[in-house]
């Protein structure tokens, strides 16, 4: 799996990296092409000369030496992933605050490829609030984040913060190579976000969805190599790019977006907090508050995911989301059921840390062969990529 692929190896100033060498080696021995790349501080800690020797390529460190430029610019685009190994407290925060003061960060400020981080510290450095911003902020850069483990630390305490062992994070890099072509071919639609129905030129009715679990889902999928379209409602979250992402605002804008992307999708999942009922009038000038209530008349907005099943082939995919707060399952299964979906993601804003505008999610998924599958709770990144390993096993069922 990583045989001619190319992978800059990043070291930094961590006891840990005394276990690059095993990285090389383990890199070299599976077919890859390996370049080290050292800051000043990673010298101290392990020799270039042993890196150099494993890798077969000059170690660098210096933006220049002996009057040659270190092309920091074409080694961030020569690369098929970057792997900081062992990424300390310290270059992790220039990662998160755009320092670039050596090689090694000058290389990772023009990358174009992915990146992949594989910390070591010592449990307080790693469990202090400011670290944990600083990996939340590599995270929203869509950089990956190999978990530290739990063991002895060089200072002499058992705790977290231990770096990967070499032959995780190879692991790691093998079965991120493997799912980058899982989906390859394959057209995606994605709905995220929440819609906004207006009742006058001011005012909406609308609701929390901060859509980035939609978002975190349409990246996964492009990370397997699907051409992914995003039908995204009203948020300031962040797109990432290679994406054809369509904006809308209310219920009626997205479902004539969603059906219109339908026919020439193959898979298609229906993530959006999309409203139930709209205004039935929108009043052209702004509603002067005037008396103790108002009345408002409702109407029901089209249901995307029943249309979606309606119009699904045998050769296409829908799946859906339920948010919930009482009776999930049963509502989550006659959801499956009436819908005829293939898969629904069922949510309950009782579970803490689920939900709307959480950086986190806990999740059920059913299946319509009467599965039924359970994840904790976890990063929605770590969560967009458990709906679509179900999905594709689904899929293949």
């Amino acid at each position: 799996m990583l045989k001619g692929k190319k992978i800059i190896l990043g070291i930094t100033g961590s006891i840990a990296a005394y276990k690059s060498a095993v990285i090389v080696r383990l890199l070299i021995k599976a077919g890859a092409e390996v370049k080290v790349i050292m800051t000043p501080a990673a010298t101290s800690f392990i020799a270039p000369l042993t890196l150099s020797t494993l890798s077969k390529n000059d170690v660098l460190s210096e933006l220049s030496e002996n009057d040659t430029w270190s092309n920091h610019v074409m080694l961030g685009r020569w690369a098929d992933i970057m792997v900081m190994a062992p990424l300390s407290c310290n270059t992790l925060s220039k990662m998160a605050s755009g320092v670039c003061d050596n090689l090694l960060m000058a290389v990772y400020l023009s990358a174009t490829c992915p990146v992949v981080t594989a910390p070591a510290m010592d449990e307080d450095m790693w469990l202090h609030p400011s670290t944990q911003k600083n990996i939340n902020t590599i995270r929203s850069y869509r950089n990956e984040v190999i978990p530290v483990n739990n063991g002895e630390l060089a200072s002499g305490l058992t705790g977290q913060g231990r770096m990967a062992e070499p032959e995780e994070i190879v692991t790691w890099l093998e079965d991120w190579f493997k799912k980058k072509g899982q989906l390859s071919g394959k057209k995606i639609l994605v709905s995220a976000g929440p819609t906004y129905e207006a009742m006058d030129p001011v005012r909406f009715i609308g609701n929390h969805s901060s859509g980035k679990m939609g978002i975190a889902l349409a990246e996964e999928c492009r990370k397997r190599g699907a051409e992914v379209t995003l039908v995204l409602g009203p948020t300031v979250e962040k797109v990432p790019a290679a994406m054809n992402v369509r904006r809308v605002v209310s219920a009626g804008e997205m479902y004539d977006a969603c059906t219109a992307f339908f026919p020439s999708a193959d898979i298609a999942i229906m993530c959006a907090a999309v409203a139930d009922y709209t205004p039935v009038t929108v009043a052209p000038e702004k509603i002067k508050k005037s008396g103790e209530t108002l009345t408002l008349e409702l109407k029901k907005t089209a249901d995307i995911l029943k249309k979606l099943g309606e119009m699904k082939t045998e050769n296409q995919f829908v799946a859906g989301f339920a948010l919930e707060t009482t009776n999930e399952k049963e509502f989550a299964l006659k959801k499956l059921q009436q819908k005829n979906a293939d898969m629904i993601v069922l949510n309950s804003l009782k579970d803490a840390g689920a939900g709307f505008g959480h950086d986190t999610n806990k999740i059920t998924i059913f299946d319509k062969h009467g599965n039924e599958y359970n994840f904790d709770t976890r990063p929605k990144s770590e969560i967009a990529a458990d709906i679509i390993n179900t999905l594709i096993n689904v899929a293949h069922a």
